[in-house]
């Protein structure tokens, strides 16, 4: 979600790719709901390992989940890291509709959050690479 959710926010300033330390191989179809209630299409997104980055030119790295900051490796030329740990909605549990509210619950903050980065980000102007 989080990728989707900076895309939609600042994909035009920023080369925005999303991976994690243990990727589930998929993308939660929860996940894909919540987004396109938003007018978000993350349907063709895929669950990829972070060590797909390693040598790629990577400026900020910001983590989502749990200790994701502390399993994150620094990235050659590596400026900026940012964590905001969001709860993993993939791990709530209840009705159907209580895990998708919970899913729900967890985009609104991602918006939230990434939104405001990406109004800083336009506010400054320098355009980073996440």
């Amino acid at each position: 979600m989080a990728e989707g959710i900076l895309r939609h926010a600042a994909g035009d300033l920023l080369e925005i790719h999303s991976a994690g330390s243990d990727p589930a191989g998929y993308v939660h179809p929860k996940a894909i709901a919540a987004l396109k209630e938003i007018h978000i299409d993350i349907s063709a997104h895929t669950s990829k390992h972070m060590d797909t980055f390693l040598k790629g030119k990577i400026t900020t790295v910001i983590t989502v989940c749990g200790n994701a900051d502390q399993a994150c490796p620094t990235f050659p030329g590596q400026v900026n890291r940012y964590h905001w740990r969001f709860d993993d909605p993939a791990h709530a549990q209840g009705s159907e509709e209580e895990v998708m509210e919970a899913f729900r619950t967890v985009r609104d903050r991602i918006k939230l959050v990434f939104e405001a980065y990406a109004a800083g980000i336009r506010g400054n102007s320098t355009g980073e690479t996440t």
